[in-house]
């Protein structure tokens, strides 16, 4: 492939975020200013030295995501002078210069252009390369006034219509930075062998320090010290995430395929408002959800889709297509739990047009596997059999009330007649080999997804579901403050007996999944950390569980792949 010439404009960020964002008012430049103090020492420490006249520098990191067959999106952030800190508003445009090549010496160079760095996107840049050549691995870089960045592989998807032998993705969700450290993006890092990744949401938390679950121990502070609210908050919050070395390592191991939950905005997030927002006081909902996602289409590499939201669909080959949701802009408010409101269908997690571009897609597919990207989990789940002390815990987890109940109206248990409808396309069209990969719920899970969950096994299923459990957010061990596997030995059995459709539930562990697809199946490895406060925390394989083409069924396999 020969060499590009530097590109033009349309090589530039193609995030709306970058191309239509104003620039901060003066009273957001103080405020940020202020927040990001705690950042300034270290991101300026790192800066080689020369005060005024410092060397541009890439402190947070270079990524890639979205790999299409012929291209792939590129990131970074560079800091122009020590105190342009992210949300800081400050900081002269920068060039930067960005070069892919098909070795990591660089002596093959295939493509290359440049972006510019403005304050009005808080420095950070995007390059949206394309006329690469399909199922390929790549090396990235970007460079600024004489500083190179850290070098990146990423691998482009293979054609639409190759017959693909095999596909494996790293599949992660909810990692709290003040919880612990981020070993399992290490470990998944270090394998080498990754087509892809996924983040199934909750990247970053919005919760001042100390304000959310950490076992009664923060272990690394978060900044700004503060809950986030302003564009400038979540600008220096993604920002500190970013200068995590394993995080870092991560994105420069292969291209990520990431989706938002409620996290990214605050907690129980839906159109209208969250959990974790109360208007006025807080300032407007609709502000707030603006800059969440100028800060999220800024900092993560990723192609904003329709009306600014994360629901796209990537392919990769013949082997699978990967429906990707956003089930926080759309959707109406949580219900009360025991609520009727739940099965209203007036009421909506996907939105109209969001669930009729999903149905048409998965009936149009001709791809061996169906994936959805599913922030939050879809097999049904009653937790009415567990005990008072048990059930405690679980309720302060998924936000039920402490007295109980079989639904968690977050979920699409809360929107039944949006899964209803879903799961109805699905049998009515015999569409086959739909897997759901889903986060959120800080356990794993390994599901059938059943037509009727109360007549289940006698009412068929109608896809499967993988759910990975979070890398550091607590869960129930963590919750009762107990040893990690004496709330699962009890629990797990109980929901099980609850939910037949459910093979296995761990709730106490964290850790990461390493979904593997070939023609004939779908395998999820599920992998387990050792310490998620440890920056040295081992992983080791806890269980596998897979899905054989055309059954719509989960079994337990007995080792990795």
């Amino acid at each position: 492939m020969t060499s590009r010439h530097r590109s033009s404009a349309s090589d530039g960020p193609s995030s709306a975020a970058h191309a239509n964002s104003p620039a901060p008012s003066r009273r957001t430049v103080v405020k940020a200013a202020t927040a990001g103090a705690v950042l300034a020492a270290p991101l300026a420490a790192a800066v080689p030295a020369g005060a005024a006249g410092a060397a541009p520098a890439f402190l947070h990191g270079v990524a890639s995501g979205d790999p299409l067959p012929d291209g792939v999106l590129l990131w970074t952030r560079v800091t122009p002078v020590p105190e342009a800190v992210p949300g800081s508003g400050t900081g002269p445009d920068t060039e930067v210069e960005w070069v892919v090549a098909t070795d990591r010496a660089f002596t093959d160079i295939v493509a290359k252009g440049s972006v510019t760095a403005t304050a009005a996107c808080d420095h950070t840049v995007k390059a949206d390369v394309r006329g690469l050549e399909p199922a390929t691995d790549y090396w990235f870089r970007f460079s600024a006034g004489g500083t190179d960045s850290p070098a990146a592989r990423t691998r482009t998807a293979p054609a639409a219509g190759a017959a693909v032998v095999n596909l494996r993705f790293g599949v992660v969700s909810c990692a709290n930075w003040e919880a612990g450290h981020f070993a399992a993006y290490r470990h998944l890092a270090a394998r080498g062998d990754l087509d892809a990744w996924l983040h199934l949401g909750d990247y970053l938390y919005e919760y001042g320090t100390g304000e959310y679950g950490t076992r009664g121990t923060v272990v690394r502070p978060h900044a700004p010290a503060h809950e986030i609210r302003t564009l400038a908050d979540y600008r220096i919050r993604h920002g500190l995430y970013k200068t995590d070395p394993d995080l870092q390592a991560l994105h420069a191991a292969a291209p990520v395929v990431a989706i938002w939950d409620d996290h990214e905005f605050a907690d129980n997030a839906w159109s209208g408002g969250a959990g974790n927002h109360t208007e006025g006081t807080e300032g407007a909902w609709s502000a707030r959800q603006a800059a969440a996602k100028q800060a999220y289409f800024e900092w993560m590499p990723v192609r904003p889709a329709v009306a600014g939201t994360t629901y796209r669909r990537l392919r990769f080959g013949r082997l699978a297509d990967l429906s990707l949701l956003d089930l926080r802009s759309f959707r109406s408010r949580q219900a009360a739990i025991g609520d009727g409101d739940v099965d209203d269908p007036d009421r909506t997690l996907t939105g109209r047009a969001q669930l009729d571009w999903l149905k048409a897609g998965l009936r149009a597919s001709d791809t061996t596997w169906r994936l959805v990207g599913n922030s939050v989990m879809i097999a049904p789940f009653a937790v009415g059999s567990l005990t008072a002390d048990l059930l405690r815990p679980l309720a302060e987890l998924l936000g039920l009330p402490r007295e109980g109940l079989a639904l968690n109206t977050d979920q699409w248990d809360g929107y039944t007649d949006d899964r209803r409808e879903l799961l109805a396309h699905l049998r009515t069209h015999a569409i086959r080999n739909t897997v759901f990969l889903t986060g959120d719920i800080h356990m794993a899970w390994a599901n059938d997804v059943p037509h009727d969950a109360g007549t289940y096994p006698l009412s068929a299923s109608a896809a499967t579901e993988f759910v990975v459990t979070s890398v550091t957010s607590d869960n129930l061990d963590d919750l009762v403050k107990v040893r990690e596997g004496t709330v699962s030995a009890v629990a797990a059995p109980l929901i099980r007996a609850a939910n037949r459709h459910v093979h296995w539930v761990d709730t106490d562990r964290h850790g990461y999944g390493v979904l593997d697809l070939t023609a004939e199946r779908a395998q999820m490895d599920y992998y387990v950390l050792s310490d998620r406060t440890s920056a040295d925390a081992t992983a080791s394989w806890a269980r596998s569980y897979r899905t054989r083409s055309g059954t719509q069924k989960v079994e337990r396999a007995y080792a990795p792949v």
